[in-house]
């Protein structure tokens, strides 16, 4: 994440070696293609190829509103659409990245593992179609403030277009300190359109924890990082702003460098995999709506193991869209958004009673059950490293509040306590998964 802009990317981003995957910098040797898809923990931990026999997200249309992303990735030949260009003075098109960072999210959600013969990456939902939208690159503004302008400025007619151009999902993983309510009015507009919104919850989880936006828009989907143990990453930012989870840890993936391939970390990555997620329900369900398919992400996720209904550090839980494919549930009333501050922000404000130490701080990690699905649950909660103090959360004042709302009857949008993502199927050595492709051959 870039420290010197109000503008974040999301993720940390590095290229892949080729006698592993190394934390060590940002430059890097080309991957070695035996290794990639083997490296891609996570999908065996969401235990994708389980899934795309069922979905593979065809059909529906992810919004990437990024630096651009580059058609030409081998992992994502035939998958890019248009798009559409915001930046100003900047070379090349939505289809060129001037960072890198965008081709990354478009990597983690429909990378087709083509490159090199098969042996490429693989994104969650491969079968789905990536509309590029590029934002300036207002990292390069002469100061923070210009930089924040900049990226408020360009965002809402951003998500506009995604929502106008047929995008179910759109996918925001780059985030700002500040916002407008140009920005909140752009994401009503979406929801009302029938797209869902995803923002990652920013990075700086250990340098103040401060509220990142869109993340914290009422409507929007603000997603967190878990590693590999299913904790919170220590660099996720938590609070009543985080709704969801997904893997954010050591991730491997199609990017914009030259070996187009990439090793990344944190809320950006776990945001494409939300995005993914609800593509993957969405092409099973295409007559579902937006407040439907959210709604089923949220009865089917992973929740927490102390039995409470979400809390500051994953949100509800866990995003498993294995589980809303094999067994959705009632996906509820079709004009009700499922989360609470949509319509709180619609209330007269109120002062906010100041939040204990206990209530500010995300809750330690239960110990291990077993799953309703009968898999291995290895416990959610805090990630690795300190918290800011409690006093912290409560000083906070712009921020999207979260209380327990009454909910339609016959929709049960908060979990029982559930489990994890189950232990990943075998995997023959040096031979990636093919999933299927699309009517198109791609």
């Amino acid at each position: 994440m870039r420290t010197g802009s109000a503008r974040y990317r999301l993720c940390r981003v590095m290229t892949v070696t080729v006698l592993g995957l190394s934390l060590v910098g940002i430059a890097g040797t080309p991957a070695s293609a035996e290794t990639i898809r083997q490296e891609q923990w996570f999908l065996d931990a969401m235990q994708a190829e389980n899934m795309w026999k069922i979905s593979t997200g065809e059909g529906v249309t992810v919004a990437v509103i990024d630096s651009g992303v580059d058609s030409t990735n081998p992992d994502l030949v035939g998958r890019v659409l248009p798009g559409k260009d915001f930046s100003t003075g900047q070379p090349g098109d939505a289809h060129t990245d001037y960072e890198g960072h965008g081709t990354g999210m478009a990597g983690l959600i429909a990378g087709t593992g083509a490159y090199n013969g098969g042996q490429g990456a693989f994104g969650l939902a491969p079968g789905a179609k990536i509309l590029p939208i590029r934002l300036p690159n207002s990292g390069a503004a002469a100061n923070l403030a210009e930089s924040d302008k900049v990226f408020n400025d360009a965002l809402p007619s951003a998500i506009r277009y995604a929502a106008d151009h047929d995008a179910k999902v759109i996918n925001i993983s780059q985030a700002s300190t500040e916002t407008t309510p140009q920005v909140t009015a752009a994401v009503t507009y979406a929801l009302k359109k029938g797209s869902l919104v995803f923002a990652g919850v920013g990075n700086d989880a250990e340098k103040g924890n401060l509220v990142m936006y869109p993340a914290a828009t009422p409507g929007v989907v603000g997603v967190a990082a878990v590693g590999k143990d299913l904790h919170r990453t220590a660099e996720s930012e938590y609070g009543p702003q985080v709704d969801m989870a997904a893997p954010g840890e050591q991730m491997v993936h199609a990017c914009g460098t030259k070996s187009g391939m990439c090793e990344s970390h944190g809320t950006s990555d776990a945001t494409a995999l939300a995005s993914a997620s609800a593509a993957l329900i969405w092409s099973v369900h295409p007559t579902w709506t937006n407040n439907q398919v959210l709604r089923v992400m949220l009865n089917t996720i992973g929740g927490p193991t102390d039995g409470a209904k979400r809390n500051d550090a994953i949100g509800y839980g866990i995003v498993r869209p294995r589980i809303a494919l094999q067994n959705p549930g009632d996906p509820g009333p079709a004009d009700v958004y499922p989360l609470p501050d949509l319509a709180e922000a619609q209330q007269p404000a109120s002062p906010a009673p100041t939040p204990s130490a206990k209530e500010s701080e995300p809750a330690k990690a239960a110990a291990a059950t077993k799953g309703d699905d009968g898999t291995p649950w290895l416990g959610i909660g805090l990630g690795v490293g300190a918290l800011v103090a409690a006093g912290v959360a409560a000083t906070i004042v712009v921020r999207k509040r979260r209380t327990t709302a009454p909910q339609p009857t016959g929709s049960q949008p908060y979990p029982a306590p559930q489990q994890g993502f189950g232990p990943p199927p075998a995997m023959p050595a040096n031979v990636p998964p093919q999933p299927p492709r699309g009517p198109d051959g791609n």
